[in-house]
């Protein structure tokens, strides 16, 4: 027999790797994959990623001790980054901008817009969190350049629904 709360986890767990298999299926620029995915489900994981959160608050301001807060009540957290690759692009100056990088965060965003997707088609609630990735990068979590972290909740209420920003 499985509780209630085991079958949340093992769901959520679940979730998290069809997402992870959602952003690294998704379609790349050039065919370039320079994608990567880890999944955070551990409690002590998840703790130590809210600890750098709340370091970083106080550099960076009170929305990242927010997000760690949000982090602590989540089931998991998905990381997806990416390195800045080369496409083998022979830059026009009128772009005015390094098309490596530009299409590296595009396969980036697809990827995320992927994942979300599939999480929330099987009802898992998530937040994109750019917070998340600056302190996945601190922590060395993830082979990156650029890092986004989306934590996961399957509750009866929408944790990441109601924040309050800036804090009363």
């Amino acid at each position: 027999m499985i509780d209630r709360a085991e079958a949340l986890k093992d769901s959520i767990t679940l979730v998290a790797k069809l997402m992870a298999l959602s952003a690294i299926t998704a379609p790349k620029g050039r065919g370039v994959d320079n994608v990567t995915v880890k999944i955070l489900d551990k409690s002590d994981e998840l703790e130590s990623l809210a600890t750098t959160m709340e370091e970083l608050a106080l550099e960076y301001g009170e929305f990242f001790a927010r997000d760690a807060a949000n982090v602590r009540k989540s089931g998991a957290v998905v990381l997806i980054g990416c390195k800045i690759a080369d496409f083998k692009i022979k830059q026009p100056r009128e772009f005015g901008v390094d098309l490596n990088l530009a299409m590296s965060l595009v396969n980036l965003g697809i990827a995320v817009g992927s994942a979300v997707k599939t999480a929330s088609i099987l009802n898992v609630d998530n937040r994109v969190m750019f917070t998340i990735g600056v302190a996945a990068k601190k922590l060395n979590l993830i082979d990156a350049d650029v890092v986004l972290g989306i934590p996961l909740s399957a509750t009866s209420k929408n944790i990441y629904f109601d924040r309050v920003w800036p804090p009363k």
